[in-house]
């Protein structure tokens, strides 16, 4: 089975998602083409529940269950281009959430392991990821700060929650050569840090400054 979602021509967001892509995305700096496709496929608005539909292509961040949110748009162009994905790699995803990031990721990489935590997001998020045809993603109920590690190493690791600090095990199943991008700081805002490890070595650059929910876990905020 193919991974790309099944669409109708009738899709009645298509012109909304280009919209996104053009100002917010595009407009905003981001240049991968395979990134910029990614988004103009991805139905942001079956991750969000069906009353806000209609603000699915804003430029902001939306609620989902347990005081989550679906991020900006740019912002998961921002993470997902730092990535520099090329189509074979093996992705771990910490923090499922509503699986959108999860569903740009399985258009760019080879296979996909996203680990969540809260319980009652999880089958949500697999529900809409089978629905529209993602055959390499895995999930897990766990907690993410702890990686995955019986599937490790990782071309690439993205964490869709602030930390404190990087998650050493994290860094450890980090393929070399290899990309790690996560949000770094306090509860209220955090620095988006892109690691590259290579030759062993690793070297920090920043992104900017961003705010997402805490990561918790052994390894990050206690909840």
């Amino acid at each position: 089975m193919s991974k790309r979602p099944d669409r109708t021509p009738n899709d009645q967001y298509r012109l909304a998602r280009e919209r996104m892509v053009a100002s917010q995305i595009e407009g905003r700096g981001i240049t991968d083409p395979r990134v910029l496709e990614a988004f103009k496929k991805v139905p942001r608005h079956l991750f969000v529940d069906e009353a806000l539909w209609d603000q699915a292509y804003s430029d902001y961040p939306l609620p989902i269950k347990h005081g989550q949110t679906i991020s900006q748009p740019f912002i998961v162009a921002l993470m997902t281009q730092a990535l520099g994905l090329r189509g074979n790699e093996k992705v771990l995803e910490i923090g499922t959430g509503s699986g959108y990031q999860t569903a740009i990721l399985a258009e760019l990489a080879g296979k996909v392991y996203s680990v969540e935590r809260i319980p009652d997001l999880l089958p949500t998020a697999r529900r809409v990821l089978d629905r529209l045809g993602y055959t390499n993603v895995v999930l897990k109920l766990d907690d993410g700060t702890w990686g995955w590690s019986d599937e490790a190493p990782f071309d690439a690791i993205l964490v869709t929650a602030g930390s404190p600090t990087v998650p050493k095990p994290l860094l450890e199943q980090l393929a070399d050569p290899g990309v790690l991008v996560i949000p770094v700081g306090d509860e209220y805002s955090q620095v988006l840090l892109k690691v590259t490890k290579s030759g062993n070595k690793l070297r920090e650059e920043q992104l900017g400054g961003v705010r997402f929910v805490k990561l918790v876990g052994d390894h990050g905020w206690r909840a």
